[in-house]
């Protein structure tokens, strides 16, 4: 039982690299096919668009892996230095490495849509990546900060990491309406931009689970999960970045709970 923690931060790892296969391949390649022995079809196109789709559901399992390692460490009291730092490592990679690759995607599907565009320039697609730079630095930050009850210094890596994927999702599914903002790179740059500052910025984001149920400091949390539900009828996919907006909104203005207070 004491590995489980670690199997369970392996997991969210494992579904990390997943999802960056699985967005490797969310655009129409050609493959060699000599089957048939006719040399007008051995190549055909293979169209694997969807898997945009199927990567961003492999970060969501990821983060739920993430979720419930911290739950079994505490509450088998199991905690090791090595578990801490190898919930990072792989931290960095899911909600890291892999919502870049969703942002690279799009990127490159934007800019190839430009009007004078005639060809990809990799390094107008490389800002992806700093999301994964940011990710990694807020990490490290992370692990050698004061533990704080009840709150977040600076935007949680999975959370941004999730809202990048439901942002994919909402790219492949509801390709109409307020998405449409973003089929510009420098929306998308903006984003980006946007993203890292909230990671490394000393603003305070409150946790999702709090430490103790007190509708006098939870209630954002009730907020945003109550909010989210009621929205999915009406905006579908577009709900699960609609509570994120939410849960920035609300840690602005969240009180400060008791054990933050005499912390």
């Amino acid at each position: 039982m004491r590995h489980l923690p670690n199997l369970l931060t392996l997991a969210n790892l494992f579904c990390g690299c997943l999802a960056i296969v699985c967005v490797l391949n969310a655009q129409p390649f050609l493959t060699y096919n000599n089957a048939t022995g006719n040399p007008s079809t051995e190549w055909n196109w293979v169209y694997g668009v969807h898997d945009m789709a199927t990567g961003a559901l492999f970060i969501f399992l990821a983060a739920i892996f993430d979720l419930l390692d911290g739950f079994v460490a505490r509450g088998l009291k199991i905690f090791s230095s090595i578990g801490k730092d190898l919930d990072s490592l792989a931290d960095v990679v899911s909600f890291g490495v892999a919502p870049a690759m969703i942002l690279y995607k799009m990127l490159w599907d934007v800019i190839l849509s430009e009007p004078i565009s005639s060809d990809i320039d990799k390094l107008s697609m490389a800002p992806a990546f700093l999301i994964a730079c940011f990710a990694a630095l807020r990490l490290a930050r992370f692990n050698v900060s004061p533990a704080k009850k009840g709150a977040f210094t600076g935007m949680p890596t999975p959370a941004v990491g999730v809202l990048i994927a439901s942002i994919g999702l909402v790219y492949w599914f509801q390709p109409a309406g307020w998405v449409d903002y973003l089929q510009s790179r420098w929306a998308l740059y903006a984003l980006i931009a946007v993203l890292c500052y909230l990671m490394v910025s000393k603003i305070r984001f409150v946790k999702l689970m709090p430490a103790r149920w007190n509708i006098r400091y939870s209630w954002p949390q009730a907020v945003i999960v109550l909010g989210t539900l009621a929205a999915i009828p009406f905006l579908k996919f577009s709900a699960l970045p609609f509570g994120f907006v939410l849960y920035i909104l609300l840690s602005l203005v969240a009180p400060k709970s008791e054990d933050e207070a005499i912390a």
